[in-house]
């Protein structure tokens, strides 16, 4: 552990702004001091990422196959020293510290299968046909080619799954695109052992030196430097809305505009059916109480907003969950601030007019651990005050307790942009509710049936993204393979001659992957 930054396969630190991660458990700082980027160690990165880019993004995918394989295995051997460190600086225990870097590894060898089987770009060949009337048709051949130096800032809240070597980084690189990570100030620690892990590996495989970068930075201005920096393509970034809006618009505003995918906020709507309420709603209290305070209520795909239709089950069910949720013991928040962030905006929701606390963690707690809370409104409230809205990043949730089927739909209807939208149903009771089925499907990324929306698959079949604020594009997905699409950019070649084709394209087809000829799929040669 030095503190320095990762200038491609160079440590340094020659800024003059240092700063130290926090273990929120003990309540104490850590003893290593890092040091934040200097504005020419950021454009050495920079400039690196766009050299090494002329050679990374003409690397055969089975090489880089071997790269990401090879993360994994020098992260994996990084052994107890990450899993320490990640603890220390999280606050986490060290079963989720495994079970993150277990997703971690499992990202990274997901994505060297993909690349080095190959048709995942998408080779599309339309061959020539000269003697066609009244205008000969040109041979033209399309694939998926990467867009260039990839910044990737760290998220707060998973320090490992999705920063230095998560899901956008693994995901950038095996498109072909260098990275340079924006590390997060509240875990620099465990980005400075995962980053050493990916210097290592790239190494190892033979990678050019300014593929990967780490940068330590304890503010937004290293951020907005490399954002702003005209040889850096896109932006993969993991926070609030605030955060991403900033980037953004900071992208926007660029002489060339670059792509910014960003996963914010949501507070992933539950509708709980009529008949459901009425067959199990205790069982469903115990499992939501459980679902809203697992791992503090850390995750963006938290459920923050339950609606049902006013009944005595309803309130049964507010009475239940209520219960519930203060028998469960509080757990430490990832940092003071984030703790501070979730009272404030606690408090911001509570103090609105008709909102009513119906549960609230009341004991003394450790220092950085947070009090559980549910509160409730009624659904015309909540239609006309958008501040009860708001993301409270934490263990809350709020019940909307809804006039009718007609007022719970146009909620639904009304609501911003979120990751999940969840139905719990009894029987076929859902077959009843087609019109609310979709409006919640117009609002969100993936739906969840008799299910909790915490806990992400990475899987193929996985969306996590949505509607405005939920991403910032809600046409590509956070996690799993498909992920990829966000790094490249489609590209055609129109009468080039066959020897000079990418191996993708070239009729005698010699990575034997599938491609479209003619409208049709096939591994054959041409």
């Amino acid at each position: 552990m030095t503190g320095k930054n990762y200038i491609g396969n160079q440590l340094s630190a020659n800024g003059n702004k240092t700063f130290q991660t926090f273990n929120p458990e003990l309540n104490t700082e850590n003893s290593t001091v890092f040091t934040e980027a200097s504005s020419e160690e950021i454009q050495e990165a920079v400039t690196l990422a766009s050299k090494a880019f002329q050679e990374f993004r003409f690397i055969s995918g089975k090489r880089k196959a071997d790269f990401l394989n090879t993360i994994a295995d020098e992260i994996l051997a990084l052994d107890d020293e990450l899993v320490k460190m990640y603890c220390s600086e999280t606050g986490l225990l060290e079963g989720r510290a495994k079970g993150e870097r277990g997703r971690t590894v499992g990202q990274l060898r997901s994505f060297a299968n993909l690349v080095a089987e190959g048709s995942w770009l998408e080779a599309t060949i339309d061959l020539a046909q000269p003697n066609r009337e009244p205008i000969p048709k040109l041979d033209i051949r399309k694939m998926l080619i990467p867009l260039g130096p990839v910044v990737v800032f760290g998220a707060s809240n998973f320090p490992l799954a999705y920063s230095t070597a998560g899901g956008d980084t693994a995901a950038a690189l095996a498109a072909g695109c260098p990275v340079i990570v924006k590390s997060h100030p509240m875990h620099a620690g465990t980005g400075e052992l995962v980053a050493s892990a990916i210097v290592k590996a790239a190494h190892k495989t033979g990678m050019p030196n300014g593929v990967f970068s780490n940068l330590n930075s304890s503010g937004i201005e290293v951020g907005q430097q490399l954002v702003v920096n005209p040889k850096v393509k896109a932006v993969g970034f993991t926070g609030s809305i605030k955060g991403g809006r900033a980037l953004l618009d900071l992208a926007a505003k660029r002489e060339e505009p670059i792509p910014v995918f960003a996963e914010m906020g949501s507070i992933n709507p539950v509708v709980i059916l009529p008949k459901a309420l009425e067959n199990r709603h205790q069982e469903i209290a115990k499992t939501y109480a459980n679902s809203i305070t697992l791992g503090t209520g850390q995750f963006c795909t938290n459920p923050g907003l339950i609606l049902g239709i006013k009944s005595e089950n309803l309130t049964s069910f507010i009475n239940n969950l209520s219960d519930e949720i203060i028998k469960i013991n509080p757990s430490c928040m990832l940092h003071p601030n984030i703790k501070k962030g979730y009272n404030a905006n606690k408090e911001k929701v509570v103090s609105q007019e008709n909102v009513t606390i119906t549960a609230n963690y009341e004991a003394e707690v450790e220092n950085n651990y947070a009090q559980q809370t549910v509160v409730s409104v009624n659904g015309k409230d909540f239609l006309e005050n958008s501040t009860l809205h708001l993301e409270v990043f934490g263990p809350f949730s709020m019940v909307v307790q809804c006039e009718n089927e007609n007022e719970l739909e146009q909620i639904i209807a009304n609501l911003e942009g979120q990751l999940t939208g969840t139905i719990i149903s009894d029987e076929n009771e859902v077959n009843n509710y087609t019109s609310l089925v979709a409006a919640l499907q117009n609002r969100v990324g993936r739906i969840i049936f008799n299910g909790v929306p915490t806990g992400v698959e990475v899987c193929e079949s996985m969306v996590h993204g949505g509607p405005y604020p939920a991403s910032t594009d809600s046409r590509f997905t956070a996690v799993g393979i498909n992920s990829i699409k966000r790094w490249v950019r489609p590209f055609s070649y129109q009468d080039w001659p066959n020897s000079l084709l990418p191996k993708e394209l070239q009729n005698e087809n010699p990575l034997d992957i599938f491609r479209t000829v003619e409208g049709k799929r096939t591994n054959q040669k041409i």
